[in-house]
């Protein structure tokens, strides 16, 4: 396959470890008691790879949802640590990318560089990091505080932290080590670099104690839809993982986040957009219509309200579920995922729906059921149509449901010339079709040789 033919960029996205939504660990087919069985995610992760997905996005939060009592009775907040797990899976693993959620807002950027640079040496180049702000006040009430960052000082902050981040990365040179036994220098003095970092968040005085990543930087993500988060994805990312939604709303925020990119002297193909996608497969139309049912009907409608109640900021409880909600959410004020609220706001005013169907709806968002050459089209034709670089590929239950996408859809993506038949690099960025970021010091004056 010529590498100048176009080629889907596929995550297969892990958000709670049994599955996408909710709700994933009561599916039949679910295997959820592996949750905390390091053979469960190498399973899934080699599947993956089988399938040339260029990552394994691995979801984090920090927090368990106890806002409500069917939180912690109904869904499951149990998720390994994500440094811990992707150092374990590069170790069984050659090719795939390895991706985690890591906020911005309760870590510290020396931390986080250091753990992504020594993944990224492990991994032999295959460390991503989806940058996120975090979203709720339980997150923060176990790191000291009691409410949330505000949501554009969140991404202020998350702004420097990436800065700083990709400083501390650049620390060495790439030849900074000597590692002479007989003159006795295991690096040269003049090959590193302090940062000396003094900002309105963070005081960095560097070097990192990691040399440079294989990758330069590990591959930089972004995953928020508002004005704050596709300002600093057009500044900083390379790939955004995008909310989904009809053809016609992904070619809009597209054309809106590529648009964004020559103000940073960036072009279009330095960014790669992957809307997530749930795909739920059957052989015949009407047995994919039955599993989406059967999926939906997995989440106990207390449950699903709750979730509705903490995605609006408002309790819904109390209202009837055979009703339309009878107000529309509001913007102002709201300091959770404001792209996630308008989703939501979009659904209430554009379909005639009641509230249980909109609390259902919305735990099974980003989903399309239908053979596998009806997914193969949906993809195709998003990819072809101004709306996606490659999808962000969810499941409604693992491992199950990524073995039936493995075995049924990617070979159809291959036939169409599509999706690779093999890998063609090592690196993360290799299979993205990105270079190495060049270091900050490489550009110096003082770094070039007199004539």
């Amino acid at each position: 396959m010529s590498n100048n033919t176009r080629q889907l960029a596929l995550g297969a996205m892990m958000f709670f470890p049994a599955g996408e939504h909710i709700s994933s660990w009561r599916h039949p087919r679910s295997e959820a008691e592996g949750l905390l069985s390091f053979d469960y995610y190498k399973r899934i992760v080699q599947t993956a790879e089988r399938g040339r997905f260029d990552m394994f996005f691995y979801a984090d939060e920090l927090y368990v949802w106890d806002r409500f009592e069917s939180g912690v009775s109904h869904s499951n907040h149990i998720r390994p640590e994500p440094f811990t797990l992707l150092s374990a899976l590069a170790a069984v693993t050659s090719h795939i990318g390895l991706a985690a959620t890591i906020s911005t807002t309760y870590n510290d950027p020396y931390h986080i560089a250091r753990k992504l640079a020594t993944l990224d040496h492990f991994s032999g180049g295959r460390a991503a990091w989806n940058i996120v702000t975090s979203q709720t006040d339980e997150e923060a009430r176990n790191f000291g505080k009691e409410r949330h960052l505000q949501h554009e000082l969140r991404y202020e902050r998350a702004k420097e932290f990436v800065d700083v981040t990709q400083g501390l990365w650049d620390s060495w040179d790439e030849d900074a080590l000597l590692f002479d036994k007989e003159t006795g220098f295991f690096a040269d003095k003049d090959k590193l670099h302090n940062l000396d970092h003094e900002g309105k968040h963070f005081k960095v005085k560097g070097p990192l104690n990691v040399s440079r990543p294989p990758q330069g930087y590990p591959v930089l993500i972004q995953a928020g839809a508002s004005e704050a988060g596709k300002e600093v994805a057009a500044a900083t990312a390379e790939v955004v993982f995008a909310p989904g939604g009809t053809l016609a709303e992904g070619q809009a925020l597209y054309a809106d986040i590529k648009g964004r990119l020559a103000k940073y002297g960036r072009s279009p193909d330095d960014l790669k957009i992957m809307p997530a996608l749930m795909p739920i497969l059957g052989d015949t139309e009407e047995e994919a219509a039955e599993r989406l049912a059967e999926v939906e009907n997995q989440t106990p409608d207390r449950l699903a309200l709750d979730l509705l109640s903490h995605y609006i900021g408002v309790d819904v409880s109390g209202y009837p579920l055979d009703e339309p909600l009878p107000f529309l959410p509001e913007e102002e004020g709201f300091n959770q995922s404001k792209s996630r609220l308008q989703s939501i706001r979009e659904l209430l005013i554009n379909e005639d729906l009641t509230l249980i169907q909109v609390a259902k709806r919305v735990t099974t968002k980003r989903v399309f059921a239908g053979t596998p050459e009806q997914v193969a089209d949906y993809i195709e034709a998003w990819f072809t149509g101004g709306a996606a670089d490659g999808f962000n590929i969810a499941f409604p239950y693992l491992p199950g449901a990524l073995d039936d996408f493995v075995e049924k859809v990617v070979p159809i993506l291959q036939q169409r010339g599509l999706l690779r038949q093999e890998y063609e690099g090592t690196t993360l960025r290799e299979h993205l079709g990105f270079s190495k970021p060049e270091s900050r010091y490489a550009k110096t004056p003082e770094t070039v040789t007199p004539q």
